[in-house]
């Protein structure tokens, strides 16, 4: 079978392809020109959607692609084609995610950075820090990534609430929530992690009012989407102390601008889309899984509901 590689590593995703399946025919790049020359003879995409969106929308279209992004938005665009199966990254970003949120956590409630500043300063910093246990996190966006976050989370004793479309039971956490609960949550929580995928119901949902019911000690992290956040709302709830801090890793428009007031935000540290990053070797484990599965007319693991969005 032709399968085509629309990948920065691109080189390092055919190694390890042709490691597990040798009989693949691999036809990788990275510049557009190329792929959209060998595009029409795969059936079978693995990539980027940036750049499988514009693959795309110069008319070819493959009969499944595999992303490796979780987030697939480029894809979603009303002038592309959504005629065909199309799975996102599953599965391989729970720890890498779970590693960023909770070394952020820690640093918070130990006061990493403002410690950094005092020896720099020569001051003797005996500050006391609290403890984990008994913290309450409110995670929003309760799938499988949301679900490995807490998973990390739950042995430091912290009490944890999740917010998914729907309220079910789902371990380890001892509630969940619909969305419509955000705001009453956002203030029950010592740390709110978002994780929500971009949706049309899931932009601008941390705004003014919710800030606003947030515990002046609350930290903020957003590492799901920037479209999440009304920016000008974040800033301000800062300024006036509504929350103790924030840790942004996504934005919306990425790299930032050098003009937006994230960069001077009081308490405010940006981390430059690194929260989880994909790692090649599980995409790889990923995506042969999912060649079986698509050979064997199985259903395929982070099939995206094009009307859904995710």
């Amino acid at each position: 079978m032709n399968v085509l590689i629309a990948e920065d590593d691109f080189a390092l995703y055919a190694d390890l392809l042709r490691a597990a399946e040798p009989g693949l025919q691999l036809h990788a790049g990275r510049e557009v020109e190329h792929l959209l020359a060998i595009a029409g003879q795969c059936p079978v995409w693995l990539g980027e959607p940036d750049l499988l969106a514009q693959l795309l929308r110069n008319g070819c279209k493959p009969d499944w692609a595999q992303s490796t992004w979780a987030g697939i938005t480029p894809l979603l665009a009303a002038d592309l084609p959504h005629d065909y199966r199309l799975s996102r990254a599953v599965g391989i970003f729970g720890q890498v995610m779970a590693e960023y949120v909770l070394g952020y956590i820690l640093a918070h409630e130990r006061q990493l950075l403002s410690r950094v500043a005092s020896q720099g300063e020569k001051r003797w910093d005996n500050r006391l820090p609290s403890s984990l246990e008994g913290k309450r996190v409110l995670i929003v966006g309760s799938g499988d990534i949301g679900q490995s976050v807490a998973g990390f989370l739950a042995p430091f004793g912290v009490e944890l609430h999740g917010i998914a479309r729907e309220p079910r039971p789902l371990e380890p956490f001892e509630q969940v929530h619909s969305l419509d609960a955000l705001v009453e949550q956002a203030g029950w929580a010592d740390y709110l992690v978002n994780l929500l995928p971009d949706t049309p119901a899931t932009r601008d949902v941390y705004d003014a009012g919710l800030f606003a019911r947030m515990s002046p000690s609350a930290l903020f992290i957003n590492a799901g989407r920037g479209v999440a956040v009304v920016d000008a709302d974040l800033v301000a709830a800062l300024e006036a102390g509504q929350l103790a801090g924030a840790v942004i890793d996504v934005c919306r428009e990425e790299p930032l601008p050098t003009w937006h007031p994230f960069w001077t935000a009081p308490n405010l540290l940006l981390t430059g889309h690194s929260s989880a990053p994909t790692l090649p070797s599980a995409m790889a484990r990923l995506f042969i899984d999912n060649l079986r599965r698509f050979h064997a007319a199985e259903p395929l693991r982070g099939t995206v509901d094009f009307k859904r969005g995710y």
